[in-house]
């Protein structure tokens, strides 16, 4: 018997604790004081909810500044001066092309990277680096996480998921590299102890101590064993390798960063309990969650998966039993089109409330957070019925610190999403880029 053996599986046993417990990157103190004299951080986020959405309810009337909200968006409506709802937005490489069905899966994985994916089933999946991991790279020395990823979705990494496509494709929306999505956190309590620490508000810093000299110790073992181990894989195991020590590296990294931040935040607030068993308690609190990282500068640059496109969820919570995705392929059913639609509505609501929540904790310039941040919300499909993939359902909320100018509904010719990426870089004060994913310019005004 191999005497590398046990070792191996110890090793792949820390090495899946590292990669995976999100518990592993919060190790730093919260990388701001309360200093007025320091720049008012913008904030970036992508919220993405599944299936496109019924056009007719979704899409105000008017334009310019002159626009009344439709039904599906009226939950926005005491929001209106803090949005921006924008058509003729596409995802071309999310269309079929010579790859056929998977329209789901393309929907999810070109969403934040403009890029055509791999069609693949097995673990040589291709995406692209995402738009939120660009702004990380850049923004990450300023925080203690360099971004946050989350999600309301069970998460799945490897196997077919739509028609021949890997379930990594639809699982997230972040890529940190073509071949590495980087996988959600999907549990509330779990994610508030990455951010915090554990235990009772007052503990959570010794708490966190311990865990610190503990990971540690893990990645010091991660290393020797890898070393041990390489003298027996092949070459392609050897490639697979070096993608996980990758990761290790970069949880190094950020466990050396985090050390320079002087105090982790202590939220005066319980630790959430788990995951709550209605759907939309679910959301408001990952929600919330999400508007903790940015209030305490935790992190400038997060991503929220509210559900896969393709999700066949039902919603007893609206009265709706049968599933999302069966629903939208409603072959023009008067009543099955309602139904979407207030699934769609139903989304926005929960929106509306973390929106809410955003525009009600002020700076230290009087502004809230929402005026200091750029919300990007929608979807990568556009009409569920036929797998379209332009004139994408689109909202933008927030000033993103007076950079953009909300309050307008905005028709575009149909135009790469990759372009609004592009502008949103520029606000964020990163060097030019050149482009992004088929970005074919940038928007004049947005």
């Amino acid at each position: 018997m191999n005497p590398l053996l046990p070792n191996r599986r110890r090793f792949l046993r820390g090495l899946g604790a590292c990669l995976s417990l999100p518990a592993f990157e919060a190790l730093a103190p919260r990388a701001r004081a309360a200093d007025p004299a320091l720049p008012i951080p913008q904030r970036l986020a992508f919220i993405y909810f599944p299936n496109g959405a019924i056009h007719q309810p979704w899409w105000p009337t008017g334009e310019g500044r002159q626009f009344t909200l439709g039904p599906t968006l009226a939950p926005l409506q005491n929001l209106q001066q803090h949005i921006q709802v924008v058509s003729g937005f596409a995802h071309k490489n999310a269309e079929a092309g010579h790859d056929g069905a998977g329209d789901h899966a393309r929907a999810n994985g070109t969403f934040l990277t403009g890029v055509r994916v791999k069609k693949t089933a097995g673990s040589d999946i291709s995406a692209g680096i995402s738009i939120d991991q660009v702004a990380a790279q850049f923004l990450a020395p300023l925080t203690r996480f360099p971004s946050l990823e989350l999600s309301t979705d069970p998460h799945r990494k490897s196997g077919g998921c739509d028609s021949g496509y890997s379930c990594a494709y639809e699982s997230g929306l972040a890529w940190r590299s073509p071949s590495s999505p980087l996988s959600p956190e999907s549990n509330p309590r779990l994610v508030f102890e990455r951010l915090f620490g554990s235990g009772d508000p007052g503990t959570r810093a010794a708490n966190l101590a311990r865990r610190r000299a503990q990971q540690k110790s893990i990645l010091d073992f991660v290393r020797d064993d890898a070393q041990a181990l390489q003298r027996q894989l092949s070459h392609r195991d050897l490639a697979k390798l070096d993608e996980y020590l990758t990761g290790v590296r970069q949880i190094e990294q950020r466990i050396h960063a985090a050390e320079h931040f002087p105090e982790t935040p202590d939220p005066a607030r319980e630790t959430p309990t788990g995951i709550p068993a209605a759907y939309d308690q679910y959301i408001r609190l990952m929600f919330e969650m999400l508007a903790l990282s940015f209030e305490t500068d935790s992190t400038r640059v997060a991503s929220l998966l509210l559900a896969h496109d393709g999700s066949n969820r039902s919603f007893a919570e609206i009265g709706i039993p049968e599933g999302h995705h069966s629903l939208s392929h409603h072959q023009n059913n008067p009543e099955m089109i309602a139904k979407v639609a207030r699934i769609d509505r139903f989304y926005v609501e929960q929106l509306a409330a973390f929106l809410t929540l955003l525009e009600s904790k002020k700076e230290a310039d009087g502004q809230s957070i929402l005026h200091h941040s750029t919300i990007v919300y929608g979807c990568g499909n556009s009409d569920g019925n036929r797998h379209t993939h332009s004139n994408l359902p689109i909202l933008v909320a927030g000033g993103g610190s007076g950079k953009l100018h909300p309050g307008r509904f905005l028709r575009l010719p149909e135009t790469p999403l990759c372009n609004l990426y592009l502008t949103l870089l520029d606000n964020l004060g990163l060097p030019h880029q050149a482009r992004f994913g088929d970005s074919s310019g940038r928007l004049a005004d947005i």
